[in-house]
């Protein structure tokens, strides 16, 4: 989790004006949150061995709080809290989309006719997407990154089948492993003296002591709601962020998919989904009200880590959550662990991300590749995905601003902020396609793979998903499932 946990604190919390401090308290909260958030995931939502972390998505709303100056203020720390207070308020208004379409089972009535065809686009430009965050964060300090990124291959693909004694050992534990002898290579190289003099920029990506973390950390802090004040509520921002709300829900839906086919589990029913929807909604909810100024999803680099260690157990992702909120707690301990360098967690993303991707081209077993339908819906949904985001992309590099650009700032981030996700954009795409194109043909059934699922798409109908996606304490007969 310190990859997105780290990485969006660090570039958002200056902006809003805040310092080491406030950088580390805001880390520590998103920590917390996410802990938080995994137990509740994975005891009452999908029940899924599903991480549920910080998200890219919501960076785009928050910036703009931050660009609209009307939260300017010359004492900084005063400045930090009125955005952080503003984003808390759109993120709390922003949760009640998810949490009505999760719990209310809209949601359901919309993935009901989801099938493997048009899943595939979605799962893996979910993965495939988030290319930008892998091998450029890696070349930003490429003697550190480039030796993660061996190492790790090495560890888990090739050790793992050459030393058989420790066949279950390097496979699984292969991050730990090679996390730690570059941290250590990396700390050396600072010690050292190798980047003394060198520029900022490459200091603050390649050195172990530059994050200000450790000193700006309390040895003992317990986040709690509104520790930055009352939240503020803007209806223009609020908009904003429900509409990234809902792009982290597509996104999700895809995410879901993947962790549920790396964790052996049968193919989601639409209402388990809908459930763990509702509860990604209170997730963000959570996040609203302790202030992590940022909104949550299920962590597409730890649906990548089932697949890398092959370990699809939820027990083993609740332990995950209980340490999560222990080093959370204890701030000096937890700054440690994030004051790893950047380039690392860019070098794990190049494994995590490319297995969500490849977990979505799995879906294609289902599907008839020789069907001109088929390849059209694949093609056409992959290709505009990658297309658009970039049109959007680089626009906004350019001039500054999106395509759609009016006085309404609230109404330009509505706007744009789907346009530049990969995944929501193919997922939508491939999803109306797939469902309007004559379907009604009993072999494009066959085609689009939808007879595969056909005997998931109730709770009960088959008994390996009654088994796995049941409630605990039996709380089935309070929410029924179907």
């Amino acid at each position: 989790m310190l990859g997105t946990t780290v990485i969006i604190p660090t570039a958002l919390v200056p902006q809003m004006g805040g310092g080491n401090e406030e950088k580390a308290q805001v880390i520590q909260t998103s920590l917390f949150v996410a802990g938080l958030n995994t137990l509740l995931q994975s005891i009452f939502g999908t029940r899924l061995p599903a991480v549920i972390g910080g998200s890219y998505t919501f960076v785009a709303p928050t910036i703009s709080i931050i660009l609209s100056g009307q939260w300017n203020d010359e004492d900084s720390v005063l400045k930090f809290k009125k955005i952080m207070r503003a984003t808390q308020g759109a993120l709390i208004v922003a949760s009640t989309l998810q949490i009505v379409l999760g719990f209310s089972g809209l949601w359901r009535n919309v993935t009901r006719f989801l099938s493997p065809l048009s899943a595939v686009p979605l799962v893996s430009l979910v993965g495939f997407g988030l290319y930008e965050f892998g091998f450029p964060g890696v070349a930003k300090c490429v003697e550190i990154g480039l030796p993660e990124l061996v190492l790790l291959v090495i560890f888990s693909q090739y050790l793992a089948h050459l030393i058989r004694p420790g066949k279950n050992i390097f496979d699984r534990f292969a991050v730990l492993f090679t996390v730690i002898i570059v941290w250590i290579y990396a700390h050396l190289l600072t010690v050292g003296g190798a980047y003394n003099g060198k520029p900022p920029k490459t200091q603050a990506s390649c050195r172990t002591d530059r994050a200000g973390l450790i000193s700006g950390a309390q040895w003992i802090s317990i986040p709690y709601p509104f520790q930055w004040g009352p939240p503020s509520f803007n209806a223009g921002e609020a908009f904003a962020m429900m509409m990234a709300s809902f792009v982290a829900l597509v996104e999700s839906t895809g995410a879901f998919i993947a962790v549920a086919r790396y964790a052996s589990a049968t193919p989601l029913p639409p209402s388990i989904l809908s459930r763990g929807v509702g509860w990604q909604g209170v997730g963000i909810l959570l996040s609203g009200l302790f202030g992590t100024g940022n909104g949550s999803s299920v962590s597409v680099e730890n649906a990548g880590l089932l697949a890398l260690t092959r370990v699809g157990s939820r027990r083993v992702v609740q332990i995950s959550a209980a340490f999560m909120i222990f080093f959370s707690i204890l701030g000096k301990f937890g700054a440690v662990f994030a004051s790893i360098p950047a380039p690392i967690v860019g070098a794990l993303y190049c494994l995590f991300f490319a297995y969500v991707g490849a977990g979505g081209l799995g879906f294609l077993q289902f599907c008839n590749l020789n069907s001109f339908r088929t390849k059209f819906i694949l093609g056409f949904s992959v290709f505009l995905g990658l297309s658009i985001p970039q049109y959007f992309n680089e626009y906004t590099a350019v001039a500054g601003y999106g395509p759609v650009h009016t006085h309404a700032r609230w109404f330009n981030d509505m706007a744009n902020v789907p346009f530049q996700s990969k995944a929501f954009v193919a997922g939508i795409v491939a999803f109306f396609l797939d469902n309007t194109m004559h379907k009604k043909d009993g072999q494009t059934r066959k085609d689009r793979g939808k007879h595969w699922w056909d005997k998931f798409k109730s709770f009960k109908t088959d008994t390996r998903s009654e088994e796995f996606y049941s409630l605990p304490f039996n709380l089935n007969k309070y929410f029924p499932s179907v």
